[in-house]
This record gives structure tokens, C-alpha cells and sequence, in this order.
């Protein structure tokens, strides 16, 4: 996927029910230039203006405003895709009963990708009991 934010509650609720456990499921990005969230999955405009936000708040290296940045050889999304991994968290705490987890009506988790190319990430995940 390029940049946006992806939903992937399903396959970690097939995941946790497996195990038909209680306790607390973290989640960990294991990249810099992504993110992990628990938001709407009701309205994708949600999603739509998360990704515009962030992208007027942290532009590409090539608008006048991030000049000022260095690290640039990666492409112009690459250093503001660190940025906002930065602001944003790389790990998730979700608590898990009875191998259900316990989200709001209206929480999906998400990977929140600031790369403008398609990446291949990785989530790690642990049980806890």
C-alpha cells in the first residue's frame, strides 16, 4: 500500500481468538517511517482527514517550509515519514478477554503508513497473559 492508513482489526481478531486467552495483546510496528493507531472504522473520512492533516502538518522536503531538513537522499517523503512516526505511536496496548478484544464500537487498528511508495511492514504481536 502507499500512504494511509490500512485496517487490519480482522486479522488480529482471528489471531486473538484463537487463543481464547485473557490478558493484554501488544502490537508492535517494527519500521521508522510507519505507525500503529486505534481509530474510527465507521466513516473513512476519518481516515481521509487524518492523512490530509498529517501530510499539511509534515509536508515532503520538497516544499520551501522543510528545506531546513538534511536527510534527504531517501526521497522527499522519507524524512517527513520519520517525523511523523515520531508523533505517532509504534505500539499498541489492547486488552484481550476471552479471546475477544476489547475495542470500542467504532475502533479498528490501523498501520499508518507515511511512505508515498509501497512498503511491506511487519507487526509484531504478543499475548500476554
Amino acid at each position: 500500500m502507499g500512504p494511509g492508513l490500512c485496517e487490519f482489526t480482522g486479522e488480529v481478531a482471528r489471531w486473538v481468538s484463537q487463543s481464547g486467552h485473557t490478558g493484554l495483546l501488544t502490537l508492535f510496528v517494527r519500521h521508522t517511517s510507519c505507525s500503529l493507531l486505534i481509530q474510527e472504522n465507521a466513516d473513512p473520512e476519518v481516515q481521509t482527514d487524518l492523512q490530509n492533516f498529517f501530510h499539511r502538518l509534515v509536508p515532503p522536503t520538497t516544499d520551501p517550509s522543510m528545506r531546513y531538513l538534511t536527510h534527504t537522499y531517501e526521497g522527499p517523503d522519507d524524512m517527513p515519514a520519520h517525523i511523523k512516526a515520531a508523533m505517532m505511536p509504534v505500539s499498541l496496548s489492547i486488552p484481550v478477554t476471552n479471546g475477544q478484544l476489547a475495542l470500542g464500537t467504532w475502533q479498528g487498528i490501523y498501520l499508518f503508513e507515511h511512505r508515498n511508495a509501497p512498503h511491506t511492514r511487519c507487526v509484531a504481536a504478543h499475548l500476554g497473559a
